[in-house]
């Protein structure tokens, strides 16, 4: 099997939280935990940042990484991505958002290795079990449901599926979380860009919904690891508590 590109797409303007990729994180701007993260993966043959933003590029050049300036009318981290795997060759891309600090290298092995065996597939995805049940109404926590296979059947911020019986089969309910990474296959991601934006999408602000509205699969895999994106300061400090509970530095 083939190694893959890791793609981290990062900007720096945030309605909620300012130039949070280079937000101070145990000694690191947030991005570089995020790059080491995926640097680490078995399955990269590449990392790369990519990012409208200079002050993005350069932080990220200072410590040794790799990154590339994409259109400031890109619109979207699937759309940065899309531009940085056009100048390469790797046939799987794995997208890794650049406020994921706690992404886990398995994750990105995972995907890249699914994707390899599964060529007919075109995107695929992450998901753990939601372990907490506030989080179920939290709409910054995306659920997705999935049919008998694995693949989505969709993602939502409502909690997904609405348990209408207080009785019965109501613990054997699985709830699951969807972890915002995307493994894609080459020829896919390239298209993605060119679909027309859908309904859901806009309503729910989730762009996978576009592929789901097009008639295109998203295969979903389980993992045993969570994530907190850094999308407010608040998250910021929730993160930092956690890695430094783990011995992180």
């Amino acid at each position: 099997m083939g190694p893959a590109l890791v793609v981290i797409p990062a900007r720096y303007g945030s309605t909620r939280f300012p130039g949070k990729p280079l937000a101070m994180l145990r000694g690191k701007p947030v991005i570089q935990h995020v790059y080491e993260q995926a640097a680490r993966a078995r399955r990269a043959e590449a990392a790369v940042v990519a990012t409208d933003d200079r002050r993005i590029l350069e932080a990220v050049e200072r410590f040794g990484g790799q990154a590339v300036m994409t259109s400031p009318t890109a619109r979207s981290g699937t759309e940065r991505a899309a531009e940085a795997a056009r100048a390469r060759s790797e046939s799987v891309i794995v997208n890794v958002q650049g406020d994921e600090p706690l992404v886990q290298p398995e994750m990105i092995d995972q995907l890249a290795e699914y994707l390899e065996r599964h060529r007919a597939v075109p995107m695929a995805s992450v998901m753990t079990r939601l372990r907490h049940g506030e989080d179920a109404g939290n709409p910054n926590v995306v659920k997705v449901v999935v049919d008998a296979d694995g693949f989505a059947l969709y993602f939502s911020r409502a909690p997904i599926p609405f348990v209408r019986q207080e009785t019965g089969d109501r613990g054997q309910v699985r709830h699951w979380k969807h972890i915002g990474i995307y493994g894609y296959q080459r020829h896919f991601l390239l298209q993605f860009p060119h679909l027309p934006p859908t309904p859901l999408e806009q309503l729910e602000q989730l762009e996978q919904l576009r592929a789901l509205e097009h008639g295109y699969r998203i295969r979903l895999l389980e993992t045993a690891h969570d994530t907190i994106g850094v999308d407010t300061p608040e998250d910021l400090a929730k993160v930092d508590a956690m890695m430094s509970q783990a011995g992180v530095t």
